[in-house]
């Protein structure tokens, strides 16, 4: 037996029959309070009726009452208001017990715990892979939306630590959001440290300079030399010395940025060249973000951009390919706009209590075509909608942070399935 199990079924009072202390006293539970995953009792702000007293306070939980002692309890103040000890198993036989307890094994279903064995100790991918065409519509649904808001809080905490950085320029925090989403998930890490070591002020004395831009973006990101052979990454390496002297700049490592395995276009260099080339395609950037009101106007802020003309042969510096322009595909733009845009106009929108741009970033996700890729095929084939953004965002953290870490019990997915009769 796992405490977090009974902690389960207290938060969701899954017991079978009427309540009982190991006294023989009746039990009625008006609220079961808050559950804390934090240090102190496991719920506080709980409501009971034990017999015919009212009772205010807090519950703890542990698998044997004896844990009590084991864990010192007894002399920790943050305990004193704790009005009930609810256990699996009594064992505690001390005289001086005044806490009442409730011995929980007598009152719930045993198939609850069947079920959850099964899903813990499941092998597949999703522990409910195999059962989860069994959840009614509506119930996926509430969960997605639930899991969505969950992603993108999480987003929030990396543009608030850019916005942080940034003094509390907005424009500087899109500008980080906007790096790291452009090196996708195998170049972020680098694309986020050259932008660190770039501060967005710097970019925006040189936006009217295309070329000034790129020396600086590729300067920054270790991958200018004088050892280069071609004219155009001469003048850049020349054009980055002089600016680099200038604002004091000390680039990243080249060996950060990951080349094997990536399909050329979608190499670093070329990347960066796209990046910065969307830099100054306009200032404004914050700006342009929120005064979009389709998803159409968003993708505009891409439309026609593309790496400058060195690129159109080239996937790298000194290697001469046949002649294809590098604009931004329709695959990364919807990307930059999943994991950049859009976050970062729902962050914004809740930062100054603004309801209406973080419906408008939800209403954008739910227009998005949902990604591609082996994942959520994965969702597809087990019967889950994955045609728009808003699931397949909603899919991906569900998978991280809940079927991979085996959170059944916070699942309302998990909770429905291991409901007594569900099957699995």
């Amino acid at each position: 037996m796992k405490e977090e199990f009974l902690h389960y079924i207290w938060k969701y009072r899954l017991y079978n029959k009427p309540l009982k202390t190991i006294e023989n006293e009746h039990i009625k539970v008006i609220s079961p309070g808050i559950h804390n995953h934090n240090a102190g009792p496991d719920f506080s702000d709980v409501r009971l009726r034990i017999g015919e007293a009212l009772w205010a306070g807090n519950v703890e939980i542990h698998v044997n009452s004896s844990d009590w002692y084991r864990h010192g309890h007894q002399h920790d103040p943050a305990y004193d208001n704790v009005v009930l000890h609810v256990v699996f198993h009594h064992d505690d036989t001390s005289s001086d017990r005044r806490i009442p307890v409730l011995q929980l094994k007598e009152f719930f279903d045993s198939s609850l715990y069947v079920n959850y064995q099964q899903f813990i100790n499941s092998k597949r991918w999703v522990p409910c892979i195999n059962q989860i065409k069994e959840v009614p519509a509506h119930e996926i649904s509430l969960w997605l939306e639930r899991m969505l808001i969950e992603r993108l809080e999480h987003k929030a905490e990396l543009i608030h630590g850019f916005l942080r950085l940034g003094n509390n320029d907005w424009a500087e925090a899109f500008y980080h959001t906007l790096a790291r989403s452009f090196g996708f998930s195998v170049n972020a890490l680098p694309f986020e440290m050259m932008a660190r070591s770039l501060p967005y002020r710097v970019i925006a004395r040189h936006l009217d300079q295309p070329m000034q831009v790129e020396a600086l973006v590729f300067g920054q990101a270790g991958l200018l030399s004088h050892d280069l052979k071609d004219p155009w990454p001469q003048a850049l390496f020349t054009e980055y010395s002089f600016l680099r002297q200038k604002y004091h700049l000390v680039p990243i490592a080249t060996h950060l940025w990951r080349f094997l395995r990536l399909r050329p276009v979608n190499f670093p260099t070329i990347r960066l060249a796209q990046f910065s080339a969307l830099l100054c395609a306009g200032d404004g950037l914050v700006a342009r973000v929120l005064e979009s009101t389709t998803t159409d106007d968003l993708t505009e802020y891409f439309t026609g951009v593309s790496a400058s003309a060195y690129w159109d042969n080239h996937y790298v510096f000194d290697r001469l390919t046949p002649g294809r322009k590098k604009q931004l595909g329709k695959d990364a733009i919807s990307l930059l706009m999943i994991n950049a845009m859009l976050p970062f106009l729902f962050v914004y929108g809740r930062s100054i209590d603004n309801d209406h741009l973080c419906n408008r970033a939800l209403d954008f996700f739910s227009r998005l075509q949902g990604e591609k890729n082996a994942q959520i095929r994965k969702w597809k084939d087990a019967g889950i909608d994955v045609s728009n953004a808003f699931n397949t965002q909603a899919l991906i953290w569900m998978k991280s942070d809940y079927c991979d870490k085996k959170r059944c019990l916070d699942c309302r997915i998990g909770n429905y399935l291991l409901k007594p009769g569900s099957g699995i």
